[in-house]
């Protein structure tokens, strides 16, 4: 990865690449977006919002590399009902740009989206995040449980269990020394060839590939002690056939542990492949999770 600030970074044939292949995707929202870039002393954040401006807000997460744009399949049918804010996790790929004080620690990393928070007028939301957007979402709130009036992870890696070592060993490589063909094989591994979007896929490789590395904060795993304390009305959307983690076991640890998160697992989805496919069931579940009623049931053993 090229050793160039962020701010450089646009001036590169590599940075003007990158961000037309974001624009790509973000015009594949089938509705109005508007774009907002919040300044606080970490650096500028990026955040397309659409929806009524008057509607229930919810604040979405990317998973790591996969910006805000990733939400494109879901976005129409959330805004019907809500106002969507889609945010480009500040040092990961997209348009938001680090070039304040740097994040080095979870505090700071809550610190970071409680500020944007603020600078959106948003008292009080809901919260969805994947990944790694759905780790930060977790630790906020159990941060800031009175500003989290519902809580939505997507197939949340390390927040209810560790990672599958053989996930964390394909992924190794990528991690090391991060290239365009690298990525493109780690996500045809995960999502067992199943075919995604060829401009989305063309930003995440490029995004691997040339955007100026920052260091990843991650959010400690909570202890179930510290779960049993959560407040915000929750649900968790596993992937049937995610390879980070064996969602049977996790579905059946939150519900005899944690009775009062909402479980449902969608059939035929990886971890990767989440929220683009299958999109009309991850749109479902997270339009019911939203809902007053929260009508999603429980996942058990029985189910599988």
């Amino acid at each position: 990865m090229p050793a160039v600030s962020i701010t450089h970074f646009a001036s590169t044939a590599e940075g003007a690449a990158f961000y037309r292949a974001y624009d790509r995707v973000l015009e594949k929202w089938p509705v109005t977006v508007t774009t907002t870039d919040l300044d606080s002393e970490f650096g500028t954040t990026r955040v397309n919002s659409c929806g009524p401006e008057d509607a229930p807000p919810i604040v979405l997460l990317p998973g790591g590399g996969a910006t805000s744009t990733v939400w494109f399949e879901n976005v129409a049918a959330l805004a019907t009902r809500h106002r969507v804010h889609a945010i480009d996790l500040l040092g990961e790929p997209g348009r938001s740009v680090a070039d304040g004080s740097p994040m080095r620690s979870a505090d700071a990393l809550l610190a970071w989206l409680g500020t944007v928070m603020d600078g959106l007028g948003l008292g009080s939301f809901a919260l969805g995040g994947h990944s790694y957007g759905a780790m930060i979402a977790l630790a906020f709130a159990l941060d800031e449980p009175d500003r989290v009036e519902k809580l939505v992870l997507l197939d949340p890696n390390s927040c209810f269990a560790r990672m599958h070592p053989r996930y964390l060993a394909r992924a190794l490589p990528l991690l090391l020394r991060p290239t365009d063909t690298r990525q493109r094989t780690f996500i045809e591994w995960e999502t067992s060839g199943h075919s995604l979007d060829d401009d989305w896929l063309d930003l995440l490789a490029r995004g691997a590939a040339d955007f100026p590395a920052s260091k990843t904060v991650v959010p400690p795993r909570p202890k179930p002690a510290i779960l049993e304390s959560l407040r915000p009305d929750t649900t968790v959307i596993l992937a049937s056939d995610s390879r980070v983690h064996d969602s049977r076991r996790i579905a059946r640890r939150i519900t005899e542990t944690h009775g009062q998160i909402r479980v449902v697992t969608l059939n035929g989805a990886t971890h990767h492949t989440v929220p683009m496919h299958p999109a009309a069931a991850v749109d479902a579940a997270l339009i019911d999770a939203l809902s007053t009623e929260g009508s999603i049931r429980s996942f058990r053993p029985s189910d599988q």
